[in-house]
């Protein structure tokens, strides 16, 4: 006999409780616990790019394609999606905020981080000194921060925007997690340290989700100020590493990774 699956269910004192198919409809309707969810699996792609690094056999050249399908993709999605929605939210404030993330990330990998760029670090010279690793860190540490405020802002205006900006993080968690495990081992780190970084960012990754959590009633400012984040990793760090790469395939994917994040738009029917 199938098990009918009621939505409550009564249980040995009287009391009513949730049964599996509402407890189970909850989990898909609510959005922290969804971005909670694909933030944990955003934070995997970071410790799995770490890991990329610390195993020399593992394949790496896939890697700058994720950076270019995430350059189009990501711009895109900071334009189209949350930058309109952002001004919908706060009206014309929500420039500020925008301007306000970017120069954030600006401010944390150009002044506190050296010689910063997406992908494998070959220069060690420039790594001599430890505490410039850290810095690399704490910038990493911050931009993940806000690839979870952006996940947990997507979702709780609504569900079709949660899974493009999820979509959008996650094509560059990997590179992430693959550029601070290569930066300690340049800063002369062992490979369990490096890896223990790329899991940081992971951890704030999940952070932000949280802090969302918590701070949900100011979507208003967490949505801007991570559209003006997404846009500065596009354009100022990832596009950069698309244009030291010679031929067209690399111009190609960033169309592709743009028309990627229509399609998904057009899937989800968002305006």
């Amino acid at each position: 006999m199938v098990p009918v699956c009621n939505s409550s269910q009564v249980i040995g004192n009287g009391q009513l409780t949730a049964g599996p198919c509402f407890l189970l409809f909850f989990f898909l309707m609510s959005p922290i616990l969804t971005s909670l969810l694909l933030g944990l699996t955003a934070a995997g792609a970071n410790v799995f790019g770490g890991a990329i690094i610390v195993q020399k056999h593992w394949e790496r050249s896939y890697l700058r394609y994720f950076v270019a399908l995430g350059a189009g993709f990501m711009l895109a999605t900071a334009l189209v999606e949350m930058v309109p929605e952002s001004i919908h939210l706060r009206g014309a404030y929500a420039g500020f905020l925008i301007l306000a993330g970017y120069l954030l990330v600006h401010f944390f990998e150009h002044t506190v981080t050296p010689h910063f760029h997406f992908g494998e670090e070959t220069h060690a010279d420039q790594f001599v000194h430890s505490h410039k690793g850290y810095s690399v860190l704490i910038g990493l540490l911050i931009h993940t921060f806000f690839d979870g405020i952006a996940i947990a802002s997507g979702f709780l205006v609504s569900q079709a925007l949660g899974w493009i900006i999820f979509v959008a993080v996650f094509l560059h968690k990997i590179p992430e997690g693959f550029t601070i495990s290569s930066v300690m081992l340049a800063s002369g780190r062992s490979r369990a340290f490096a890896w223990g970084s790329s899991v940081l960012l992971g951890i704030a990754t999940v952070a932000g989700v949280m802090t969302m959590a918590v701070f949900r009633q100011e979507v208003s400012f967490g949505l801007p100020l991570s559209a003006g984040v997404t846009i500065y990793v596009a354009a100022s760090d990832l596009i950069p590493e698309v244009n030291k790469e010679p031929g067209v395939m690399m111009a190609v994917l960033v169309f592709v990774g743009t028309a990627c994040m229509f399609l998904l738009d057009r899937f989800f029917h968002v305006h």
